[in-house]
């Protein structure tokens, strides 16, 4: 019996997954509860934010995320990739970053608008 916290809402349930009773979960006060602890144990995903360099910004760093979840086991390889890009302004939200990154199937964008300056 596997125990976790959902992290899915602010109520953070306190959740008890069986993997030997087709991964039971119990413990959740929703539906969305079921679902996290389930997910959690088969193949856990996660959404990146994070930020990059950027030139001729306003700013030396803009907000950045994955627009999709990624496989957990990912996540050290591509805030690798992240930290090595370096924007160049102007940048609008939901310009492309990292187009399917390692493979996922899942885009990195820009979270932020920001002008070019200078």
């Amino acid at each position: 019996m596997a125990e976790l916290i959902c992290i899915v809402c602010p109520k953070g349930c306190h959740l008890n997954v069986d993997e030997n009773n087709d991964y039971k979960v119990t413990g959740n006060n929703c539906r969305k509860g079921e679902v996290y602890g389930k997910q959690e144990l088969i193949s856990p995903v996660r959404t990146i934010t994070s930020t990059c360099k950027i030139k001729n910004g306003n700013l030396p760093r803009i907000p950045v995320k994955t627009q999709d979840t990624i496989p957990k086991g990912k996540m050290i390889e591509i805030m690798k990739l992240i930290n090595q890009v370096e924007l160049q302004a102007p940048v609008s939200v939901g310009d492309l970053v990292i187009e399917n990154v390692l493979d996922t199937g899942v885009n990195v964008v820009a979270c932020k608008n920001m002008e070019r300056i200078g």
